[in-house]
């Protein structure tokens, strides 16, 4: 994947840096995170057991277990299937998807990928746009502030679980813990 030194002062013409933030917490299931991203529930398994974009709110742990996919999970699903619709091989959707995770959620917003079926190429400025079109590098685009804004979309009619699990959980010892205490205490 190709990928330019160019700072975040010179981004503003692309792209738009209004966007809202999310729920770190809120996970969506398996059939709400299809719905959202466009894909079928076998792909979003195949993808997972593969590694290609595996659930960051909570992954499968075993037979039973529900996987709750974040906002930024199911953001990487729907530029996978961007992708895939556009030609792009999944050895190079796999490279894409590996530096999308080096970039980190901040600066995903700010990035605009272009592929010309066999590359995929990162862009961060209107004028690496330019330089790729210009080349007769790039034929598509995908802008993920875009993408981003059409996800926020989607998910607002869609039912979220908000991942507290972990918290009812420690909640729930700590009410056991003290329900021990007052025991010892009144003996």
């Amino acid at each position: 994947m190709a990928d330019a030194d160019i700072p975040a002062r010179d981004q503003g013409v692309l792209f738009d840096d209004g966007l809202s933030s999310f729920d770190e917490h809120a996970g969506y299931r398996g059939p709400a995170a299809c719905k959202a991203a466009g894909i079928t529930y076998r792909q979003l398994d195949y993808w997972a057991r593969t590694g290609l974009v595996e659930p960051t709110v909570r992954p499968a742990t075993g037979s039973g277990t529900q996987r709750l996919y974040g906002f930024t999970d199911i953001l990487v699903l729907r530029v996978v299937k961007r992708l895939l619709d556009s030609g792009v091989s999944l050895q190079q959707i796999r490279s894409a998807v590996e530096h999308l995770r080096e970039r980190g959620v901040d600066d995903l917003s700010r990035i605009t990928l272009m592929s010309d079926g066999a590359s995929v190429y990162e862009c961060t400025s209107d004028d690496q746009v330019i330089d790729l079109v210009q080349g007769g590098q790039g034929v598509f685009g995908i802008a993920l502030g875009k993408v981003w804004r059409e996800l926020e979309g989607s998910l607002a009619s869609l039912p979220a679980d908000l991942g507290h699990a972990h918290h009812a959980a420690a909640e729930m010892v700590d009410e056991l813990a003290q329900r021990r205490a007052r025991k010892a205490t009144a003996s």
